[in-house]
């Protein structure tokens, strides 16, 4: 960037001043605020957000510094929230990736689950049969997915075998709830992320990014 371009100190200083009313503004927002979904605090949210993001590519473009803030960046962040503002209904869309880390473990949770089946039928002799999962990994986990709800899985899931993957959270506002069965067959197609009002990302990756700013921190010469 040439210099005819970078801000002026003026500027960069009018930055810092616009992120320090915006923090003002943020904290009476959530002093004042009557609930969990208050609109003074969503909007006093993203002006501090939008405040410190200016203030850090000023700070950069100037002196080439800086701040110990994380703004997400344009191509891992939702579009601007374009739904209801009071939506009527909400889509919860979650996914999980675990891998199958100890099949035998895996088996065996599946075998407890269908010899304690209390629906099984009695034979003449009035005993159950055991449905046998054998060594199929594909039936033990439409056992355990079928005994469990999936966030029992999530917390217990070194108990079955598994180990965690990504997973992600939307929650997607609606106008009303769509008619019974019309998405089942393709339930992740019709999500309009410009409605997605908030979302939750759990990955490895995001630790390795960790590790690997705390190690270019130990290589930094001290002063």
């Amino acid at each position: 960037m040439s210099d005819a371009a970078q801000p002026t100190a003026a500027e960069v200083r009018a930055a810092a001043e616009a992120v320090k009313a915006a923090l003002d503004r943020h904290l009476d927002a959530v002093e004042r605020r009557t609930g969990d979904d208050d609109p003074d605090v969503y909007e006093a949210f993203n002006a501090l957000a939008a405040a410190a993001e200016a203030y850090d590519e000023r700070l950069y473009d100037r002196y080439d510094e800086v701040t110990p803030f994380e703004i997400p960046g344009a191509d891992d962040s939702l579009p601007p929230y374009a739904g209801p503002e009071e939506p009527n209904a909400l889509s919860v869309l979650i996914r999980r990736d675990y891998a199958v880390a100890e099949p035998q473990r895996l088996l065996a949770q599946a075998q407890r689950i269908t010899d304690l089946d209390p629906e099984a039928e009695e034979t003449d002799e009035g005993e159950r049969p055991a449905p046998v999962v054998g060594s199929s990994v594909h039936a033990a986990l439409g056992v355990l997915f079928g005994e469990y709800e999936p966030d029992e899985i999530a917390s217990r899931h070194k108990e079955f075998g598994l180990e965690e993957g990504d997973s992600t959270l939307w929650v997607s506002a609606a106008d009303e709830l769509p008619e019974p069965g019309e998405w089942l067959s393709t339930p992740f197609d019709h999500t309009d992320p410009q409605r997605v009002v908030c979302r939750f990302d759990v990955s490895a990756v995001f630790d390795e990014e960790l590790e690997d700013d705390l190690d270019e921190e130990d290589l930094r010469p001290t002063p």
